[in-house]
């Protein structure tokens, strides 16, 4: 996957993932969020599958539920960190 492709992927996963977790964020922390979740859940679904290339195409359906899988997860992280929910803001 090109790099552009990545950071699409990364913000869409990130967005899925604060609507799931009900997180408020801007939009630079959820292309990061997103993009983590990306490399989170790529290692996840690798593991579960044992496979190395569950990231490889823009279409896979793995790749896209690997990346919100993973977008939830640092959402939910960040969320804990931080302390502040959609309510708060």
């Amino acid at each position: 996957m090109g790099f552009i492709a990545w950071i699409i992927l990364g913000f869409i996963g990130g967005a899925i993932g604060k609507a799931i977790v009900g997180k408020s964020m801007g939009w630079i922390a959820t292309l990061i969020c997103g993009l983590l979740g990306g490399v989170v859940g790529g290692w996840i679904v690798g593991m579960i599958t044992d496979s190395d290339n569950v990231m490889t195409s823009f279409f896979s359906p793995w790749s896209w539920l690997a990346s919100i899988l993973g977008s939830v997860i640092v959402v939910w992280i960040v969320s804990l960190m931080t302390g502040k929910s959609r309510k708060d803001a």
